[in-house]
């Protein structure tokens, strides 16, 4: 099973919590890691180099191969200088694990566009600068793995999280045509959707539910989307705890008119527009 070995693998936010795990698991199954870490708060403020660098330097003590880089997912030059990173020290790109984000929680009533424009920019906006720049050399190569992270807080909501929820769902609409654009160049595009204990969750989740949920769970889904063998794409996998499972819209039989309805005929056959017995899953318009 060649798996990852021998690959090389970007993860943003790998400093600590879910990306030092992905990090880490990438590095023991034989992968080179490019470790990026802004080394900012939760919130995203401040930053360092000390937070990649330690990870950097448990994989090499392990006997693995490993970079830091410090460089903020938020910019376009900041993506290409990550993939650039890979370049430099080991050739090529061949996986992007986009995990980098930051929190900026507040109730849609009383959202800032500051407090908007970080959250998107990090998470729907880094995801896109990264996986840009790494793209065409995957492209070129016919071969490339890219893992999103989003959040049951975009696929369901959460209170209090509507610029995170809103970015979450983004790189699942991100995915979904990477998946399609990709096919025939063999890179495949995925997303999972974590629940781990980390500095994100610590003050969200009671202290019981996130003793069960150690960030080493979720790694390992990670890198079987990451490896050669999984051929999937376009698809969102939950992580946590143990638990592993597909989340998929689904698209019900629903109501059929000859003519163009007027809203009073839609209001009569709302039970059968909203019916979801017999549903199936949904399919791209095209591809």
């Amino acid at each position: 099973m060649a798996g990852v070995e021998g690959r090389v693998a970007i993860v943003t936010g790998s400093g600590g919590g879910l990306g030092r795990q992905h990090a880490l698991l990438f590095a023991q199954r034989g992968a080179k890691v490019v470790v990026n870490d802004l080394g900012g708060s939760r919130d995203g403020t401040g930053a360092g180099s000390e937070m990649a660098d330690q990870v950097v330097t448990e994989i090499i003590d392990a006997g693995g191969e490993a970079v830091a880089n410090y460089d903020n997912v938020a910019t376009p030059d900041g993506g290409e200088a990550i993939v650039q990173s890979a370049v430099d020290a080991f050739g090529t790109v061949d996986i992007v694990v986009n995990n980098a984000g930051i929190l900026r929680d507040v109730t849609f009533h009383k959202m800032d566009d500051a407090q908007w424009d970080a959250v998107v920019k990090v998470h729907l906006y880094g995801t896109y600068h990264v996986t840009r720049a790494a793209w065409p050399l995957l492209r070129e190569k016919s071969y490339g793995r890219v893992v999103v992270t989003t959040s049951t807080s975009g696929l369901y909501g959460n209170f209090g999280q509507s610029n995170y929820g809103a970015a979450k769902m983004g790189v699942v609409g991100l995915i979904n045509t990477l998946a399609l654009e990709g096919r025939k160049y063999n890179v495949t595009a995925n997303a999972i959707a974590p629940i781990a204990a980390t500095r994100m969750t610590e003050d969200i989740m009671p202290t019981e539910m996130l003793s069960a949920l150690d960030p080493a769970y979720v790694s390992p889904l990670v890198v079987h989307l990451a490896s050669e063998e999984c051929t999937d794409s376009g698809e969102v996998i939950l992580a946590g705890g143990g638990n592993y499972a597909r989340v998929h819209y689904m698209q019900a039989k629903g109501a059929q008119f000859a003519e163009v309805p007027s809203p009073d005929d839609i209001a009569a056959q709302w039970s059968t527009i909203m019916d979801m017995d017999g549903a199936q899953l949904g399919r791209p318009l095209s591809g």
